[in-house]
């Protein structure tokens, strides 16, 4: 049993966004979200922690026949791309400006047995 779960433009950086990524990378779902839970300091680790949640609710509704437990499955892949970025400007000195690149991220999860 495999399901895939993709969450476009998250208000992330793909940098901050892959470390909490790689933290949870090959672990089983159970142990991720309690590490998920933990990293209250990363922003991004609630939008994973609910991927991760979304693909189980997607096994568990494919397979309604049979009981599914959540430490049987783990996190196959789970990828960090680059999204859309928003373009801002800062006042400067002398009447000119700089820019502000706000960057969003696209995140996809895989959870197998």
């Amino acid at each position: 049993m495999e399901s895939k779960v993709k969450i476009r433009n998250v208000r992330s950086t793909p940098r901050k966004a892959r470390l909490v990524a790689d933290a949870v990378r090959g672990k089983m779902v159970g142990e991720a979200l309690n590490l998920l839970d933990l990293s209250i300091h990363k922003k991004v680790a609630v939008d994973i922690a609910k991927i991760v949640k979304s693909a189980m609710a997607n096994i568990q509704s494919k397979h309604s026949e049979t009981t599914v437990n959540v430490d049987e499955f783990r996190i196959k892949e789970i990828r960090v791309d680059a999204g859309q970025v928003m373009k801002r400007y800062r006042a400067r000195a002398k009447g000119s400006a700089s820019g502000i690149l706000k960057r969003r991220c696209h995140i996809s999860v895989t959870v197998a047995n």
